[in-house]
């Protein structure tokens, strides 16, 4: 393929093998014996004549770029954003300018021409970078002058304990639904340990007092000591205030023009009551399809619509860790943080002892917070064969890395043997749901669908219980409540076979 324009060349980093002089353009690889550009050797590089400032003409020169296509798509958006601005306008060229310089040195996408086009007709930089965080806290100072302690005290806590861990990393203008869907689903995960967590200190609780053995209370008083004390879950009504110091803090930013988008707006939150799971069944799959909307916060995948996921996702890279969370019910965190060592295909169990925590953006690797969670869970052949698998393409991913291979001793990692960071895990779900074409879920909700596949299976709760590490049943019959159609039906038809009738 020929470049448009004399302005755009290839060039290597290769030397003269005598003077040690740089060969760039020159050198004989970039083509191959017919002419042709040769793909294996080299990049492309274009220079670019800026328009003529009070300081002088400048040229933009950039390279690195794998394809031709690349170099020429990047020097058409350059023209675009040039054009903007009156040429007669020198300060808002010169602004231009620099966006365009500081945009394609930092290798980042280039705003759009409308963008840009409003932060110059608004007064705004072009070439800040605000983030979430920076702009909650520039918020909240203007709060301070203008409401009350309580409801600045109010504000605050909710920036500091959820908004700015789970977004203040993110670019303000790129702040999306979907990132705050992540925030509620973060939310949901510190719940089900909170209350787990309750529920074991309740059970401690009431055996102290049914004890009258001295040494037996003193063990007892010792474990109640070493447990976290009772904590609160962060209900819908506090998750609706969250979305409110969120949705105003984001009005106040599309105002001054900082976005033009207030996503806190399009966030469905359940209201009041905490909503139960729901098995996507073919209507309501048929509904979704029709109207885009998902019936419950809270879904169930039925065995044929786990089964069409798990068979999109086979050739994934990361398909072993989605099978042994669909079929055994791992968390997320207990996912990525799985050692070999913990697992042993020939005795077919693998032991839950870490956890990856997200703290905000960063990751911990942690114990269980419980007793309970730190159990043995059985695996069927079918997971031990796809873990078996999995173990030889990590095999061989090691291989590829060579020296830059991190041995974290993990099941599931990056592609260098480096922790997965739990958000990846739930972006690549996501993913793969959207691209098989699937009804939406959560990750944490295929641990509902686990036990739901473990109860028609035939397990019992107990079984159940022990497999998701929950502190008691009573904590597993509550929490999962939904049952697939099949199981309902048939217990429906035994139920009417228990009357005698005159009549058949």
């Amino acid at each position: 393929m020929t470049p448009k324009s004399e302005n755009i060349y290839k060039r290597c980093g290769c030397r003269h093998p005598e003077t040690r002089a740089m060969l760039g353009a020159s050198c004989p690889q970039l083509r191959r014996a017919n002419g042709k550009w040769n793909r294996n050797h080299g990049s492309w590089h274009y220079r670019l004549e800026l328009p003529a400032v009070s300081t002088g003409r400048e040229t933009l020169r950039r390279g690195g770029f794998a394809e031709l296509d690349q170099a020429e798509q990047q020097i058409a958006d350059v023209k675009a954003l040039l054009r903007i601005p009156d040429p007669d306008d020198t300060e808002s060229l010169r602004l231009v300018i620099d966006l365009v310089t500081q945009g394609t040195a930092r290798g980042g996408a280039l705003p759009s021409p409308e963008e840009v086009r409003r932060r110059l007709l608004s007064g705004q930089s072009l070439t800040e970078r605000l983030t979430v965080g920076e702009w909650l806290d520039q918020w909240l100072r203007g709060k301070k002058k203008t409401r009350t302690a309580d409801t600045v005290r109010s504000y605050e806590s909710h920036v500091r304990l959820y908004l700015r861990p789970h977004l203040g990393h993110l670019r303000l203008d790129r702040l999306a639904v979907s990132h705050l869907y992540d925030l509620f689903d973060a939310i949901d995960e510190l719940n089900d340990q909170i209350e787990e967590a309750n529920a074991a200190r309740r059970e401690l609780k009431a055996e102290l007092e049914r004890t009258t053995a001295l040494a037996q209370r003193r063990k007892i008083r010792e474990q109640l000591a070493d447990m976290p004390p009772f904590r609160r879950t962060v209900g819908p009504a506090t998750k609706q205030r969250i979305r409110a110091t969120l949705r105003s803090a984001l009005t106040t930013a599309c105002r001054q023009q900082k976005i033009t988008y207030n996503p806190a707006k399009d966030v469905e939150l359940p209201p009041g009551k905490a909503p139960r799971s729901l098995v996507w069944t073919p209507r309501r799959v048929e509904d979704w399809q029709r109207t885009g909307q998902r019936p419950s916060p809270i879904m169930v995948w039925t065995p044929d619509l786990t089964g069409e996921f798990l068979d999109h996702a086979e050739k994934d890279r990361l398909y072993a860790l989605f099978h042994v969370a669909a079929f055994r019910g791992l968390r997320r965190g207990e996912s990525c943080g799985l050692h070999w060592a913990d697992v042993d295909l020939e005795e077919k169990t693998l032991t839950i002892q870490w956890q990856i925590v997200q703290l905000g953006w960063e990751t911990e690797m942690t114990r269980p917070k419980s007793d309970s969670s730190n159990r043995v869970v059985a695996l069927d052949d079918e997971t031990v064969a796809v873990l078996r698998r999995h173990r030889a393409w990590q095999a061989r991913e090691r291989l590829a890395a060579g020296p830059v291979w991190t041995d974290s001793g993990l099941v599931f990692t990056r592609r260098d043997g480096s922790p997965l960071h739990p958000a990846e895990v739930t972006e690549r779900f996501r993913v793969l749901i959207a691209e098989a074409g699937l009804p939406p879920i959560r990750f944490h909700d295929l641990r509902h669908g686990a036990a739901t596949l473990a109860l028609a299976g035939g397990a019992d709760m107990k079984v159940v219980q022990e497999m998701l590490g929950h502190s008691s049943v009573a904590f597993t019959s509550d929490i999962y409540t939904s049952v697939l159609p099949q199981i309902a039906f048939k217990a429906a038809e035994a139920a009417a076979r228990l009357v005698p009738r005159a009549t058949s």
